[in-house]
């Protein structure tokens, strides 16, 4: 699944088999919208999801009134499974009663769609190219990774985070030397796409690292990464959407203790872990 959006783990809090917290479904109006525009955006997510992180602060940096109904991904709603069959996960934007799945489209349309609001794309073609591979390998390549050294133990756990460390490699050489050199964000001294793809789960390493008893991220191997993340979370709009950390570690210790005795359940069994929806 895209750490979490790094994550990320995301994808895991979709997949796995196990009892979230306790949370009622919840339909409320987001209240910080813009009242020029028609609250005609209905967002149906999952609080510890990135990516519906990623939406979340896509509308308010677009300053889009939206309301917001919280999904039980252990008991899908029917709203839920009519607008998402094929994936039947969140999030899923419905505007004007039109069903838009997946973060990453559901980005490109709040930018197609109102381009009088705070773009998330940059204007150029080449920038929006770059942005789009890098987005692309957070989800190809960034994401599992992570994911891999959350549901690993012992010496594969350690394989795991060699591996990481080397696709984060990647992307910390763009930032010093690269597409993104001498900018504070991706899209230069604001937040924009990449910023959201990227950081909407990004927040969840350092939960991740506590859980897992692994270190992932350092200032000392990773300088540029590390001065980005810590920035990008003292945005305004980003500490608005992101859960209290403690309420991340419970959830996460959860979902690691559920995975790791689902890895033992399948290697006494000798078969390989099936994700379940």
């Amino acid at each position: 699944m895209p750490i979490p959006t790094l994550l990320f783990l995301s994808h895991l809090t979709q997949t796995t088999n196990m009892e979230e917290p306790k949370r009622p479904t919840e339909h409320k109006t987001e209240e910080q919208g813009n009242p020029s525009f028609p609250s005609s955006l209905t967002l149906l997510g999952s609080w510890a999801s990135s990516y519906t992180h990623r939406v979340q602060l896509a509308l308010k940096l677009k300053n889009l009134p939206f309301d917001y109904i919280e999904e039980d991904l252990m008991n899908k709603s029917p709203s839920l499974l009519t607008h998402n069959p094929v994936y039947k996960k969140v999030p899923v934007l419905l505007a004007s009663g039109h069903p838009i799945p997946e973060s990453l489209l559901i980005l490109h349309f709040l930018d197609e769609s109102f381009p009088d609001t705070y773009p998330l794309l940059p204007a150029s073609p080449h920038h929006r190219a770059v942005a789009r591979f890098w987005a692309y390998f957070a989800e190809d390549r960034l994401g599992p990774a992570v994911a891999a050294v959350f549901a690993s133990s012992g010496e594969d756990q350690l394989a795991a985070v060699a591996r990481f460390r080397d696709e984060l490699r990647l992307l910390e050489a763009e930032l010093s030397e690269g597409a993104f050199v001498g900018q504070r964000f991706f899209a230069g001294d604001r937040i924009g796409f990449l910023d959201i793809v990227v950081g909407c789960g990004s927040y969840w390493l350092a939960v991740f690292e506590e859980v897992a008893e692994v270190k992932l991220v350092d200032a000392d191997s990773f300088p540029r990464f590390h001065s980005w993340l810590r920035d990008f979370e003292e945005v305004e709009e980003v500490k608005a959407i992101i859960p209290p950390f403690d309420k991340l570690l419970e959830y996460a210790h959860g979902l690691r203790r559920a995975m790791l005795g689902m890895e033992g359940v399948s290697a006494k069994n000798g078969d390989g872990v099936a994700a379940v929806s």
